[in-house]
């Protein structure tokens, strides 16, 4: 690695890190947790991917990988278990349950909208809708998630009604820092795969931004940023549906790939830099 390509890492990196220690520092975590989860992520990561002829990496290779001592490396693997379980599982079938009630047409209102749903019923059903897009999961548990995160609520008449367009939880802390894992990882894998994996065939990563924009201008793109990538990710939505075998099982092809399209808003009040205004034109 060159001394400019290490510089641009570390200043990368450091980038990167702002926000997640600012999380970190939110939530009272300590610094030593920090380096336990890095030290930890180095070994699994070292010891899966970066073996030799295929097979897991030996204690020694993980211990000249990553710069820790054999006794770090062994005490780190006799503890290690498992717990990469179905956080995104559970998160994807959620989406697809949302995304299922917005576009078919079996469970909206005649105009377009998602429909209010009686909760049991062979058609145009919650439970139908549950049946059709989340696979094997009982549908009372779907319900369960759906209302603990205000997505949906349950009318005097029984019925289901759809909230929120898209499935983010709005009263667990706990739930939005797990979405925080999933999709900002799939960040860094794009950025990984442009970069070191597959330069050659890059996937699409781009972004708008300007840095003088006044703060009702800012307000009105919220608005219009959030109507305008829901609409586009609906769109894509149908598109991956109908090619997904979960939910198409008619849908043909060889092997197995998860992908997905993220789009997200950001935004930072620079008040205490002076504001640009447009250079006027000169005449002679």
């Amino acid at each position: 690695m060159t001394s400019a390509h290490a510089q641009a890492l570390s200043e990368a990196t450091r980038a990167l890190l702002i926000p997640l220690v600012r999380i970190f520092l939110r939530n009272g975590k300590a610094a030593k947790s920090f380096y336990t989860l890095v030290k930890h992520v180095y070994i699994e990561l070292a010891q899966k991917e970066f073996g030799i002829e295929g097979k897991p990496a030996t204690v020694s290779r993980i211990a000249i990988l990553t710069g820790l001592t054999r006794k770090e490396v062994q005490a780190v693997l006799a503890r290690q278990t498992d717990k990469h379980h179905s956080i995104g599982e559970e998160y994807n079938r959620a989406v697809r349950v949302i995304s299922g009630w917005l576009k078919d047409p079996a469970f909206s209102d005649g105009r377009g909208h998602p429909a209010p749903l009686p909760l049991y019923g062979k058609r145009g059903s919650f439970e139908a809708l549950v049946k059709a897009y989340s696979g094997d999961i009982p549908t009372r548990a779907v319900l369960d998630e759906l209302l603990r995160t205000g997505t949906v609520k349950r009318l005097k008449n029984g019925t289901i009604c759809l909230r929120s367009r898209g499935y983010v939880p709005r009263h667990s802390a706990p739930e939005k820092l797990r979405i925080l894992g999933t999709d900002t990882a799939d960040l860094i894998a794009t950025i990984d795969h442009n970069i070191y994996e597959a330069p050659d065939r890059p996937l699409f990563q781009r972004k708008v931004m300007y840095d003088n924009v006044p703060l009702e201008a800012a307000k009105e793109f919220r608005a219009v940023a959030a109507a305008r990538a829901q609409e586009f990710l609906e769109a894509m939505d149908r598109w991956l549906a109908n090619r997904d075998r979960d939910v198409n099982p008619s849908s043909t092809g060889s092997g197995r790939v998860r992908t997905g399209l993220g789009i997200y808003q950001f935004e930072e009040i620079l008040d205490d830099a002076p504001a640009r205004q447009p250079k006027g034109r000169t005449r002679p």
